[in-house]
């Protein structure tokens, strides 16, 4: 299977599956001498955990990291980062009946119909548990673009069409605080308990919903990128859709440009640089030194207890509930796999920056 390794100088692999004993991440190409324990690496594992808040299913992974390789005294040694996560609370036998059945929604006919061959225990190497692995290499790039002075946020901006209001919103340290102390990662009071009403309602219906993410990025120097094929904004985009709930991507104003003319989506400058920030902090694939705005799209989770029509491997029709430990909506978990993917993607283009001597 190929496809499991992103970027060019800090190179990340995940692997495992959502069944499987345990899963993982190797980390190659981080300098040596950056300083990093298991417990930066837990802290960002604990919020994805499950078990969490009312749009999260009821497995209870302790997704407690070991760091295998790469770190000695609480320093990387500049070889190999080699990162464990052990499954403890899977439950196959939820999946007894649904081996020869295609759930309608996920990867299972696609998978099968790729490699003639697929783990039906939860999705396997599909299931959204393999982002647990991408969020404890984040974690290390996190670190590592802290040395440059970037620093990422993720938040919920939206849940079930209840989007946050930004006059509500705090803004610097004041944010992260917020958001972090928010059990939907929602900087919005008065929108994130509407959000929960809508998750509870939506949850007795045996339904699940989709969301919004926004991530900010503060601190990101000018000059980062490529102006042709490896553009900061086309790798992000790409980094963020290979989440697998992720079905949408938008920079800056994002989809709204399409419906207005440039004079209002140009971002003048004066002598104390950008009067606006329509772009989103990219110019010609080429960060600009402006906050980085991302917003990523996420479809409701498929796996659903109502009932739905289906064909199974041989071709007949059936009808199905889909039962197991699910969660109702992606978010607020998939938060800091946002927040995970940026910061990868940014640690590997400082990395190329600084390798190219500019």
């Amino acid at each position: 299977m190929a496809g499991n390794t992103t970027g060019v100088i800090f190179r990340v692999t995940t692997w495992g599956e959502s069944h499987g004993p345990a899963l993982g991440a190797t980390i190659d190409g981080c300098p040596a001498g950056l300083v990093i324990e298991e417990a930066d690496i837990q802290q960002a594992l604990d919020r994805r955990r499950p078990g969490k808040n009312i749009a999260s299913t009821t497995r209870g992974e302790g997704d407690r990291v070991e760091i295998l390789s790469g770190v000695f005294e609480g320093r990387t040694t500049g070889t190999p980062i080699s990162l464990l996560i052990r499954n403890s609370d899977a439950r196959s036998s939820s999946y007894d009946e649904l081996k020869n059945i295609f759930r309608p929604g996920h990867g299972d006919f696609t998978y099968l119909q790729k490699y003639g061959i697929r783990d039906w225990r939860g999705g396997g190497r599909s299931s959204g548990r393999e982002t647990a692995a991408r969020v404890a290499a984040g974690a290390v790039a996190e670190k590592l673009i802290g040395l440059a002075g970037m620093e990422v946020l993720a938040y919920t901006k939206a849940i079930g069409g209840i989007e946050v209001n930004y006059d509500n919103m705090l803004q610097g340290r004041a944010l992260r605080r917020k958001v972090r102390g928010n059990l939907l990662f929602c900087p919005d009071e008065e929108a994130a308990q509407a959000m929960e009403k809508r998750l509870a309602a939506v949850r007795a219906e045996g339904d699940t919903l989709g969301g919004v993410v926004e991530i900010i990025v503060r601190g990101c120097p000018a000059g980062l990128g490529e102006p042709v094929f490896e553009k900061v904004d086309a790798v992000l985009a790409a980094a963020l859709m290979s989440i697998g709930s992720v079905k949408a991507v938008e920079i800056g104003d994002g989809f709204a440009v399409a419906e207005r003319r440039g004079s209002e989506v140009n971002d003048q400058m004066g002598k104390k640089g950008f009067l606006s920030n329509h772009a989103g902090g990219i110019l010609a694939g080429i960060t600009s030194g402006e906050e980085i705005i991302v917003r990523v799209y996420c479809k409701p989770i498929p796996s659903i207890a109502q009932e739905q029509q289906t064909l199974d491997e041989q071709g007949r029709v059936k009808k199905i509930k889909i039962q197991g430990r699910h969660d109702i909506c992606v978010l607020p978990r998939i938060v800091p796999v946002c927040e995970a993917m940026v910061s990868i993607v940014l640690a590997d283009f400082w990395l190329r920056q600084k390798a190219a001597g500019i």
